[in-house]
């Protein structure tokens, strides 16, 4: 009886510590995420999707309270710092470029002038935009 008892005690009781172990861990994954949730809700992040004449789609999200642009473009993802120097809104780094200039969304790289990406917003026609005439 003795002999049974020390050889379940002694198999039950790491059993238990490391169920105990796993429960404890899982807590502080899920608290971890939380935080992160919360630190996504205070920046202001705006995305949009373009499409250019060849079909090919680039997706933008701008972290406004970062000042930083995540550029995704066939399956890549580049992340590029504003830039206060270039007009309008331009980001970029050591190797890429986007800018949104006056209708005009481009995605290059510097190195080779190699424009990846060009798209040109929908400007609003004379007849939906309303204007005096004398």
């Amino acid at each position: 009886m003795k002999k049974t008892l020390k050889i379940i005690t002694t198999i039950l009781l790491p059993l238990l510590s490391l169920a105990a172990c796993k429960h404890q861990a899982k807590e502080e994954e899920v608290v971890s995420e939380n935080v992160t949730d919360a630190k996504k809700d205070t920046d202001h992040i705006k995305k949009e999707i373009y499409t250019d004449d060849f079909g090919d789609q680039l997706e933008v999200a701008i972290n406004e309270t970062q000042n930083t642009v995540v550029v995704r473009l066939n399956g890549k993802t580049y992340e590029l710092k504003k830039s206060e120097e270039l007009p309008e809104f331009t980001a970029g780094d050591a190797v890429y470029q986007f800018s949104d200039v006056r209708g005009e969304v481009t995605f290059l790289k510097k190195d080779y002038n190699m424009v990846l990406f060009h798209h040109k917003k929908n400007k609003p026609s004379s007849a939906d935009t309303k204007m005096a005439s004398y």
